[in-house]
């Protein structure tokens, strides 16, 4: 740009933003002043912003239930949305008391197209209230988002994988996971170009494209699910209210029971599938 990195005030900032069509304008001025270290890197960040970057590509991380993720540059950015997921799964799980005569309580949790591990780094989180110990397990087909993921999901008991789906899963996973997450690519194959920009021209499509009626991953992720459920256990996959009545139907010919979670507040729908205990 132009203008000398020295000159970038928040209002110059505030400026060039809103000339870029970015709505809020005030708020992303906030978060590149909050996270530069320089004048040289508020301006290289505005720049970056101005040519239709993402923000959380351009600062560098992503705020998600509360946590500050790491999300790289290509790697698919999490929504907003998709904390309601990690609220359903949440709610299921916190129903259980921590207390137990066995001993301490463990919760095994496998999260599936796991991204930069936001879902699963914030459901961690969550459980740790009702669990004693939370086993995650996160994988992705993506190997920038796995070097992302495992940037983001360091503490004991997590493992990130590379690889399809639940290829790269310890076969002793089988039958015992509580909790299975996954925020598949759903968009259709053709609504790929109505995308804004930012998704469209700068996250990786693998994170996008659901196939022809935006289901072909989702349908996999559920068609595995009961043999690695423990009884009991559920999975929790995200996907469009359009969607849900027939993700529903797939969940119950694959020996789960679903429920359809939906929110107008997050607009965001979840698909519940809990395995007979």
């Amino acid at each position: 740009m132009s203008v000398s990195p020295a000159a970038f005030s928040r209002s110059t900032v505030i400026s060039a933003l809103r000339s870029a069509g970015c709505v809020f304008a005030e708020e992303e001025a906030d978060l590149i002043f909050s996270t530069a270290l320089t004048p040289v890197d508020v301006a290289a960040m505005v720049e970056r912003r101005v040519a239709g970057l993402p923000l959380e590509h351009v600062v560098g991380w992503a705020e998600f239930c509360g946590l500050r993720i790491t999300v790289d540059p290509g790697v698919f950015v999490p929504r907003r949305r998709t904390e309601f997921l990690v609220n359903q799964a949440a709610e299921l799980t916190g129903q259980v008391p921590v207390e137990s005569a066995e001993g301490p309580r463990k919760a095994v949790v496998v999260d599936l197209c796991c991204g930069s591990g936001a879902l699963g780094a914030a459901l961690a989180a969550a459980m740790k209230r009702a669990y004693d110990e939370v086993e995650l397990h996160a994988a992705d087909l993506d190997p920038a988002a796995v070097r992302c993921a495992r940037r983001n999901l360091t503490g004991p008991g997590n493992h990130v994988y590379e690889g399809d789906l639940y290829d790269p899963l310890p076969s002793a996973l089988r039958g015992r996971v509580d909790v299975l997450v996954a925020s598949p690519p759903y968009v259709p194959t053709r609504a790929i170009g109505l995308l804004p920009p930012e998704a469209r021209l700068h996250e990786p499509h693998v994170a996008l494209d659901g196939g022809p009626d935006g289901l072909d991953v989702v349908r996999r992720v559920i068609t595995e699910a009961v043999f690695w459920l423990a009884p009991g256990g559920s999975l929790l996959v995200e996907t469009s209210e359009r969607q849900a009545e027939e993700t529903a139907e797939a969940v119950a010919r694959h020996g789960l029971v679903p429920t359809v979670a939906w929110s107008e507040e997050w607009d965001a729908t979840a698909i519940i599938g809990t395995r007979p205990a």
